[in-house]
């Protein structure tokens, strides 16, 4: 091995006690390929079995805790009897060569495609959400007091399944612009009531399932359990997610004794918008605040071996890889092995079968525009 490269692969324990045997993360990503029950398929336990052997932590495609939360077709879900059998079949493929397996959880809110729930598109607030594109998402129904507490529950629902399933953690999907991140956005949560108002009082609904899981937890697990959580450091609508509101959100979590944080970037190495005056990247200011506390998980287009190196010169102790698995998913185990010269940045057309990609990923891989920009670089230069 690279001597420079070691440090990926020393062990590492989280908070709970629970030792990864690196620091090298599976990040979770959409694969829109379970059955269309919601169920586990095969094709997704192929394609994760092939990932997953060499990285310490395996961090699933999110679920969803409840009917009306769900975010994608072919999304399999975490609440209810009939899906422990899969997520039990999930849970054992992830450990199979060592990895810790985690299960990620949560609603999608404001961002659930209609056509997909059952009900309402619900959220804090009836504010619809901002496109890329200058429109706008379908505006949804206000939740009310009693419903928010019912989602809260399903959260700790979930968490009993990821238990009774052979889990060894979950990871509370607080980013990306779903539920749990709207209701700390003063873009998506307007509301007057206890779950609204200052930067403070939007902390209540992500608090609340956070002491939710880790009370289920408490009461359920048989030993040490992972209890992590994402959240997204800024958003670009205004009024927004400032970096200033994020410190505010990792203080207040780097008090709950959880296990990880893991911020989700585009980029590992990318600086604050807005909010702060620091010209430093945000995984840095992240990590020199609450790092001490809690470990912090770095990610964002993480591709070479020297990407994965500059994430923990950051200071943070554990690096996740996405993308970069789907294209080489061997990249842990080449670079363990002194072979990084090997790892493959590209993929063709020609490559699903090889890369063992169920079809609905395969179909998103080729097909939406600069999701893998080395696809259509290759097949525009032959």
């Amino acid at each position: 091995m690279n001597p420079k490269y070691q440090a990926l692969f020393q062990p590492f324990k989280l908070n709970d006690g629970i030792e990864l045997k690196n620091r090298l993360v599976l990040a979770p990503m959409t694969h829109s390929s379970s059955n269309p029950d919601e169920t586990v398929s095969d094709a997704e336990l192929e394609y994760y079995e092939s990932r997953t052997a060499g990285v310490g932590l395996s961090i699933t495609a999110v679920a969803h805790v409840t009917p009306n939360g769900k975010g994608f077709a072919n999304q399999f879900r975490a609440v209810g009897a009939e899906f422990t059998p899969g997520l039990t079949r999930l849970a054992d493929t992830l450990k199979k060569n060592g990895s810790k397996a985690v299960l990620q959880i949560f609603h999608a809110g404001r961002l659930a495609p209609p056509e997909l729930v059952d009900g309402d598109v619900v959220a804090p607030s009836a504010v619809p959400s901002e496109r890329g594109d200058g429109g706008q998402g379908p505006t949804p129904r206000e939740l009310t007091g009693q419903e928010i507490e019912s989602i809260i529950k399903d959260f700790g629902t979930a968490t009993a399944n990821a238990i009774a399933a052979g889990f060894d953690g979950v990871e509370i999907h607080g980013a990306n612009g779903y539920l749990i991140q709207q209701f700390f956005s003063p873009h998506s949560n307007r509301r007057e009531d206890k779950w609204g108002g200052d930067v403070n009082a939007r902390l209540a609904f992500p608090l609340a399932v956070v002491d939710e899981v880790q009370r289920v937890v408490k009461e359920q697990a048989k030993g040490p359990f992972i209890v992590g959580y994402r959240f997204s450091p800024e958003e670009p609508e205004t009024p927004g997610i400032t970096m200033a509101d994020t410190l505010v959100l990792i203080d207040a979590l780097a008090e709950k004794n959880l296990s990880y944080l893991h911020v989700s970037l585009m980029e590992y190495n990318s600086v604050p918008r807005r909010g702060v005056e620091d010209t430093r990247s945000r995984l840095t200011i992240i990590q020199e605040r609450v790092g001490n506390k809690v470990p912090v998980i770095g990610v964002g287009s993480v591709k070479t071996p020297d990407d994965a190196a500059a994430v923990l010169e950051t200071g943070a102790p554990l690096v996740a890889l996405g993308r970069q698995l789907i294209v080489d998913p061997n990249w842990v185990e080449k670079v363990e092995s002194g072979r990084e010269n090997e790892i493959l940045y590209t993929l063709s057309k020609n490559d699903q079968k090889s890369l063992v990609l169920p079809d609905p990923l395969w179909n998103m891989v080729i097909n939406i525009p600069g999701w893998f920009p080395v696809v259509e670089a290759q097949e525009a230069n032959k």
